[in-house]
């Protein structure tokens, strides 16, 4: 099995989280660091993994590749159900469901395009839109407010227990330091949150 992956990009270390959780050995994994930023992962090679060109790809044993972070993560849930990150019922699964698509549209999808087309990155490879990145990095700074104000009341994103959609918004609150959004002082609830999932060990990952 190899993991193909990008270390400063948040969607691998998603999958790195959420594998650190299962109790998943990383280092018996051979990594392979994708150089995005020289767009190692648009070279011919790299899109007969993967079409879409993202990081990460998972390679498994038979030689099938696996793209796209969470259903990598759900391949690991089903191999390794415990302890379980996507619920155990179908309410459970739904409600998880529900808040990592939250997290990933209105957080982690903020935060990329206020990244991209504020800072140019990829100007190389994608039209670029500053305008765009103005109104990303605002509806980022929207979404902390907004979760703020939910974990007043819940202990996880998603209730009160640690799942994928806890992964999703500490790896895209984190992700938000390249845009220079960080938790504001008054949001002590979305602090608390984030305080205690980043001591997890798997933050680390």
């Amino acid at each position: 099995m190899k993991l193909y992956e990008s270390r400063r990009a948040p969607n691998p270390r998603r999958v790195r989280i959420f594998m650190a959780e299962k109790g998943i050995d990383l280092s018996q994994i051979e990594r392979i660091e994708v150089d995005i930023a020289k767009g190692e992962n648009l070279s011919p090679d790299y899109r007969q993994m993967n079409p879409m060109g993202g990081v990460p790809v998972l390679e498994l044993d038979d030689g099938q590749f696996l793209s796209e972070s969470v259903a990598i993560c759900r391949y690991f849930e089903v191999l390794h159900p415990e302890p379980p990150l996507m619920g155990r019922s179908a309410e459970q699964q739904a409600i998880i469901e529900m808040w990592n698509r939250r997290m990933e549209l209105n957080l982690l999808m903020p935060v990329a395009m206020a990244f991209r087309h504020g800072s140019g990155y990829f100007a190389d490879r994608e039209v670029v839109c500053a305008d765009y990145g103005a109104a990303s990095l605002n509806n980022a700074s929207r979404m902390f407010g907004f979760l703020d104000r939910h974990l007043a009341n819940n202990e996880y994103i998603a209730g009160d227990d640690f799942t994928i959609a806890d992964i999703t918004a500490l790896v895209s609150i984190d992700f938000a330091r390249v845009i220079k959004l960080a938790i504001a002082e008054e949001q002590s609830y979305l602090a608390r949150w984030h305080a205690v999932v980043s001591a997890r060990a798997s933050a680390r990952a």
